[in-house]
């Protein structure tokens, strides 16, 4: 089984457990073990645009040092670092490109983390899971589905920060199809939203619900005339934003029609077969599970 570095993140340990849950057995289940990070610590969930701004990189890269460390300390078959969440991603990406394009930043850094036993020196590449899951092949995942999720018709949501800016993401920020060729692998029906990659409010969830709740509104009701059933997604604030935030979607918009929203992880979990406790989808504010049901998934 080939070892590879896991970066979790904050959120995959609190409220989107379920997504790291998911995301290891389906990972084991193709022949992956992702072994988390040690001591790794927050990426800082925002990327710092102000070329003046080196402290908000210090975090990042901090946790790139850690895999460093571990690069040079024990064999690895693969020594990159996999990242589930879109924002994480986002941020140790950007700021990897960063300190490796500009050397005198890189030496800034360093010599302010002058604590460490070694120097960054650059060399560690960062992918997202779904990367990992296109490496593995999409035709070999489908060898393992056990249960095609034949009838289901799913939306893949991508987001922001999962696309852009295009030379941090991970698929064509204008039509991107990693996620619908995942799908079609799954047996599912894939459903195209216009809206797949617009911006689901972020932070200003904080302090401006009725904005997210108009854009979750506008994200969900393109994917429902379309003719999707679900949304998936791979972002724990934008599964908060278009799954919890339907509360005031509904206040706001009274005929609105509740959608389900989950991470990608739990219907591969389905799919191929695998313990259906480890999925999580008891945890969704709206329950996906009716629907499964309906489509012969028994959860």
């Amino acid at each position: 089984m080939k070892r590879i570095p896991y970066y979790p993140g904050c959120s995959l340990k609190t409220k989107a457990k379920h997504f790291e849950t998911s995301a290891i057995e389906v990972a084991r289940a193709l022949d992956v073990e992702m072994v988390e990070l040690p001591r790794w610590n927050c990426c800082g969930a925002v990327h710092s645009l102000a070329t003046d701004d080196l402290m908000h990189h210090v975090a990042p890269v901090t946790d790139l040092l850690r895999v460093q460390e571990l690069k040079q300390s024990q064999k690895w078959d693969d020594a990159r670092l996999v990242v589930l969440c879109s924002m994480c991603l986002n941020v140790l990406k950007r700021t990897n490109k960063r300190v490796k394009d500009v050397l005198e930043d890189r030496n800034k850094i360093n010599d302010f983390m002058y604590l460490e036993e070694t120097r960054y020196d650059g060399n560690v590449e960062v992918v997202h899971y779904l990367e990992l899951l296109k490496e593995i092949g999409f035709d070999k995942i489908q060898e393992k589905v056990t249960k095609p999720l034949t009838g289901l018709k799913v939306s893949p949501y991508y987001g922001c920060l999962l696309l852009r800016p295009k030379d941090i993401g991970i698929d064509d920020p204008e039509s991107p199809s990693i996620q619908e060729d995942l799908f079609k692998a799954l047996g599912c029906t894939v459903i195209n939203n216009p809206l797949k990659s617009r911006c689901c409010g972020s932070y200003h969830t904080l302090n401006d619900k009725a904005l997210v709740a108009e854009l979750a509104h506008d994200i969900l009701t393109s994917a429902q005339k379309a003719g999707a059933e679900i949304l998936t997604t791979s972002c724990p604030l934008c599964a908060y934003n278009l799954d919890q935030r339907q509360k005031e979607v509904l206040n706001k918009y009274p005929g609105f029609k509740p959608i389900p929203v989950v991470y990608f992880t739990e219907l591969m979990i389905l799919a191929l077969g695998l313990d259906k406790n480890f999925a999580g989808l008891e945890k969704h504010y709206i329950d996906p599970r009716p629907l499964l049901n309906c489509k012969g998934e028994n959860v």
